[in-house]
């Protein structure tokens, strides 16, 4: 389902970027705000207003993981804020007031600080990607943001990118010369799922045709089962996604896969209530994780991944598949090893997107 804001509201700051040049003439038709400096609590109707700003902060920061649980080392790009699609348990309804996606329009200062970051880290290896704050094509039709980044990585020796999405709007990978150096990601649920918590998202056919078609262009692809949510019927519902991903795709140009139940901050519970009334996704039990953010119980945790372990390496042995934000006693009831045993998380990814 591509995006396509009702307003945009625009920083005269940025007038002259080529982004806004790029989205002015792909909309000719949208109302248009110009503004000196954007107010933070401006809002549209269901966030239905796309903001262009000049972002002022760092736009690569590490993964704001915690030192209680097993994190990969990931970093972010970050490049907007906000998402449309709408999924339910989505954590940035509690990270931003405002639900509006907002673009930085400052691209070239993006990939200034980014060339900076590469050359002066000590780190043999950098995953990076975009999709921590938002999707990460769900605006490239519009912008093309992609052929920005994927030859920039391309010429990277020491660098991935990972483009996480739930949509199926990968149309301008294909020309791209990616050289091995842009890995396209999908989250991915049950059909039930999709329908009832990710409306706005791509259906699983799609995301997994898209992953298909990223593959043929040889791409890498990953898959991330985050959240994995424990409705009635989970086992058979997620046996029924592992079977049609491994209709779709090659098991061998798979760079990992990763598991993750449904986890969140207690200030997003009374959000998801307020937005989501008929939502079912709150009616298990949750405790408090040594993250202050509210999680399944354990046992529940264990039953869902090994379960999930079992079927991805009964298809292929050689598989990565991870954890996200688990303990090593998690990680060794459920498979059998920590991370440490194998070098830590962060080695263990970077092997895999150096391979």
């Amino acid at each position: 389902m591509r995006y396509l804001p009702q307003r945009l509201v625009i920083e005269k700051e940025v007038a002259d970027s080529p982004l806004v040049k790029r989205i002015l003439a792909t909309l000719p038709d949208t109302p248009v705000d110009w503004v000196d400096q954007l107010k933070e609590d401006e809002d549209g109707e269901n966030g239905s207003f796309l903001e262009i700003v000049k972002f002022r902060g760092r736009f690569i920061k590490p993964c704001p993981g915690t030192r209680f649980y097993n994190c990969c080392g990931y970093q972010i790009l970050n490049l907007g804020i906000q998402c449309s699609l709408g999924c339910t348990y989505c954590i940035l309804q509690a990270y931003f007031t405002s639900r509006n996606v907002r673009l930085f329009a400052n691209l070239d200062e993006a990939i200034q600080q980014l060339t900076e970051h590469l050359n002066n880290s000590r780190r043999e290896i950098h995953r990076i990607g975009t999709g921590e704050f938002t999707d990460s094509l769900l605006l490239d039709p519009l912008i093309h943001l992609s052929e920005n980044l994927v030859p920039f990585f391309a010429a990277q020796p020491n660098a991935i990118l990972e483009l996480k999405t739930k949509t199926a709007q990968v149309d301008l990978l294909e020309k791209m010369d990616h050289r091995g150096h842009t890995i396209v990601a999908w989250s991915l649920n049950p059909p039930q799922v999709i329908a009832a918590e990710e409306s706005g998202a791509a259906p699983l056919e799609a995301r997994l045709e898209a992953a298909q078609r990223c593959q043929e262009w040889g791409y890498r692809v990953a898959f991330h089962f985050d959240p994995l949510l424990a409705y009635p019927g989970w086992q058979q519902g997620y046996q029924e996604v592992v079977d049609r991903l491994f209709s779709a795709v090659e098991p061998g140009g798979i760079a990992w896969i990763s598991l993750g139940t449904l986890r969140f901050m207690p200030s997003l519970k009374t959000v998801i209530q307020q937005r989501y009334p008929n939502t079912s996704i709150l009616d298990e039990e949750f405790i408090p994780g040594l993250d202050g953010k509210l999680r399944y119980f354990r046992d529940l945790r264990v039953e869902m991944y090994a379960y999930l372990n079992e079927l991805l390496l009964g298809i292929h042995k050689d598989l990565c598949v991870y954890l996200c934000m688990e303990s090593d006693d998690v990680w060794r009831e459920a498979f059998g090893f920590t991370p440490a045993e194998r070098g830590g998380l962060s080695a263990m990814l970077d092997r895999r997107a150096l391979s």
